[in-house]
């Protein structure tokens, strides 16, 4: 009876501790709600991204989701996801991830659209 009880209670703290960890991600903001940098930017990662990755989704595509990617307290590389390090990243590339050439002013558009993920 005490080795049942015990594994009960070992399910249960399991399942309480999964369940504690499985968060669910910040909405996007609606695209009725951009501003016109923020629809600039949502051009441009129609244009250059969206073949990688998928804007409202974790889920890998070529590369991975980037939904809530700056709200996340790390990228999957571990490291925070700040603007300097994500433009370090777009513009020089990653592992398999070519770089991409940008503006300045196209860089902080795509950044102002990633914010809204």
């Amino acid at each position: 009876m005490f080795a049942r009880n015990s594994l009960l209670i070992f399910a249960l703290s399991a399942t309480a501790v999964s369940l504690a960890g499985c968060r669910s991600l910040p909405p996007s903001k609606p695209s009725s709600e951009w501003t016109p940098q923020e629809a600039r930017g949502a051009a441009i990662y129609q244009a250059k991204c969206v073949r990688c990755h998928y804007p409202t989704s974790r889920h890998p595509l070529n590369g991975p989701g980037l939904q809530a990617l700056t709200k996340l307290k790390a990228m999957p590389s571990g490291a925070p996801p700040t603007d300097e390090r994500l433009t370090a990243v777009i513009l020089n590339g990653r592992q398999t991830m070519p770089g991409t050439r940008l503006s300045e002013d196209q860089m902080n558009d795509l950044l102002a659209y990633l914010h809204t993920l």
